[in-house]
């Protein structure tokens, strides 16, 4: 087998038959020709049941990750919602970590839970907490980790949870969106199912909003597969496309943003007016060393709490010149964002509210030494 960053660049991206040409075409077409009535080209008829572009990226999505089948949407909560409608059903249960994306939270309280589904959230980091959580599970039931966590950098040995959670009968699924494929492997350490936000590190570059579900079993790939046409949340041929082109360089983007990170976490951990600082290649950090082990690298993300407080907190999100006060992450330009009432707003109030004193960075893959100048001066305002 061919090694990642090789597979990023070629799998699903056979140069054009007709012309040669290196790159694929990108078919932006709503609808296809027919030869006769049922007689179709490719079996493609119509662009929201299939297109070349797409099926292009879903080739390479499954290549990446070892899965059987993958499917890209027009956003990453699209994705979610289509694979737990695929699979759960009123009576189900989700065991979740306390430290999700607000926005995955939000789908299954406001969306799912109103239908019947039972929402329990737990520490994953405690493989014995999960375990209680699962006790007399219902038939279907979903394990939903996400490591490392957004915003608190909490990490959760998945090799340990999907065991837990098979023991459990549960279907466990890894949301891998803050280390992407080229540093963590899910479905190899134990997961059903891979989730992603493309928009972050997989399109890499802050033009393109979608997410993939890749999947290791075939039968519930297809009830995916249904939910996508069905339902109708497909990611465009255009999109589509500026994802293959982003994941072409994501190997080596990640390996940047890795040692950015580390260095940018270093210098902050060093400053008097921070109170912490939650990134898991600092050797202190309590997950440190699962993430040694089942990762290449420790990503981008990191987050610092401030020993000024909210206040702090804030001046310190709005006094960053190249990390840009944004919403999202995972492009190759530093973005900061306040996740208390940024991207965690829907959660205050609950215990997953993010702590009011926390700022969230994403690093980019800039010069370093301007990225660390950056952040202290912004510390010194």
């Amino acid at each position: 087998m061919t090694e990642f960053s090789t597979r990023a660049i070629h799998a699903g991206q056979e140069p054009d038959g007709p012309t040669g040409a290196v790159i694929p075409p990108l078919y932006l077409t709503s609808t296809y020709v027919q030869d006769g009535i049922g007689g179709l080209r490719g079996g493609y008829e119509y662009s929201r049941s299939g297109n070349p572009t797409r099926d292009s990226l879903q080739t390479l999505l499954a290549d990446l990750d070892g899965g059987v089948a993958a499917y890209s949407f027009s956003s990453g909560l699209a994705g979610e919602d289509a694979l737990l409608r695929a699979y759960l059903e009123p009576g189900a249960r989700i065991v979740m970590g306390n430290d999700v994306y607000g926005g995955t939270h939000r789908l299954a309280n406001r969306l799912h839970v109103p239908w019947g589904i039972e929402l329990v959230t737990v520490e994953m980091s405690d493989p014995d907490r999960v375990r209680a959580a699962l006790a007399d599970s219902p038939a279907k039931t979903v394990l939903w980790v996400e490591t490392p966590t957004n915003p608190l950098m909490k990490i959760a040995d998945i090799e340990t949870l999907a065991a837990i959670g098979h023991e459990a009968g549960a279907l466990v699924v890894v949301d891998n969106t803050f280390a992407s494929p080229a540093l963590q492997q899910p479905i190899a350490l134990g997961a059903d199912v891979v989730v992603y936000s493309t928009t972050k590190y997989l399109g890499g570059h802050s033009d393109v909003v979608g997410g993939a579900v890749v999947l290791r079993d075939a039968e519930l790939a297809e009830k995916v597969a249904f939910v996508q046409f069905g339902g109708g949340a497909i990611s465009s041929p255009f999109d589509a496309w500026l994802t293959i082109r982003g994941i072409k360089t994501l190997s080596v983007r990640m390996q940047r943003h890795s040692t950015n990170a580390q260095t940018v976490a270093e210098a902050l951990l060093a400053h008097p007016a921070v109170e912490h600082v939650y990134y898991p290649g600092l050797p202190e950090h309590p997950g440190h060393d699962v993430a040694a082990k089942q990762m290449r690298g420790f990503g981008g993300m990191l987050s610092v709490a401030l020993a000024g407080g909210a206040e702090a907190a804030k001046r310190f999100a709005e006094s960053t010149e190249l990390f840009a006060l944004a919403e999202s992450l995972g492009g190759v330009e530093s973005l900061i964002g306040y996740p208390s009432e940024m991207t965690h707003a829907s959660v205050k109030g609950t215990e997953l509210a993010v702590p009011e004193n926390v700022v969230r960075l994403s690093v980019g893959i800039e010069d370093v030494g301007d990225l660390v100048a950056d952040v202290q001066q912004a510390l010194e305002r």
